[in-house]
């Protein structure tokens, strides 16, 4: 049965930047597909292990700062200590830095770039490792945006980073499909989470961006769970290297 292919029975997937928002749906999504779930966060995320475990999925809890790609090797060993093995990796974790691009600092532009484009790049160098050891092949899912498309404005780390996303997905994909390893990316719309609080808060942009969308509405992170279990899943074999708009038709407009 094709749903079938969709299940992530006994499936262990890595979700970074799993305390709230989008990575939270997203933690949640793939447990009620069936995945057991490592949550890596730099605070605690006990709302999303009540979720996860609610399901009665299992959940291990990572506190880490990926800043830094120095704690990537103690959370893959957890993860094998306590799983075993590795099957999906959604790499979530980023940040976003807003001002003009002739007053932008050059702390702000590595604090996005290290975050949102190294420890990406380095933390699936590590999880595709093991899949390779493992033998299995695997799934890696980045989390691009709209911006990895277009310019946007008062952003130029994050743009020059969600870029650098589509083009090392589309990298990854071309060299590791011969181990069976789907690298895929999603690349949300404009969501209702904590990195467009800013822009919310501004009834004039707020409502700007808002008369763009075809949908009529800002997205959620119920608005990602469909297609990040599709990609996590075996129903999404033959997809790879793409980035797919979950946005609302804002990109068709």
């Amino acid at each position: 049965m094709i749903l079938d292919k969709f299940r992530l029975d006994s499936k262990v997937a890595i979700v970074t930047g799993c305390s709230t928002g989008l990575g939270q749906g997203m933690a949640v999504a793939l447990a009620e597909a069936g995945a057991d779930i490592i949550g890596v966060s730099r605070s605690k995320a006990t709302d999303t292990r009540q979720r996860v475990e609610s399901l009665g999925r299992k959940y291990l809890e990572m506190q880490a700062d990926l800043t830094t790609t120095e704690p990537v090797p103690g959370i893959i060993a957890a993860a094998l200590e306590a799983f075993g093995k590795i099957n999906i990796l959604v790499n979530n974790a980023g940040t976003i830095r807003r001002a003009e691009a002739l007053e932008f600092t050059e702390e702000a532009w590595d604090d996005v770039m290290n975050l949102n484009l190294k420890t990406l790049f380095f933390f699936s160098q590590a999880v595709a490792r093991q899949f390779v050891s493992q033998g299995t092949g695997g799934k890696i899912i980045n989390i691009a945006s709209m911006l990895s498309f277009q310019g946007g404005i008062r952003a130029p780390s994050y743009t020059a980073s969600k870029s650098g996303i589509l083009g090392i997905t589309q990298m990854l994909a071309n060299e590791w499909a011969k181990y069976n390893i789907n690298v895929n990316a999603i690349a949300p719309g404009y969501m209702v989470t904590d990195n467009t609080a800013q822009l919310r808060a501004d009834p004039g942009r707020y409502n700007e961006i808002l008369q763009r969308i075809p949908a009529g509405r800002w997205g959620t992170p119920d608005d990602l769970q469909g297609m990040v279990v599709c990609l996590a899943s075996e129903a999404s074999n033959y997809v790879n290297g793409y980035t797919i708009a979950v946005d609302g038709g804002w990109l068709a407009g």
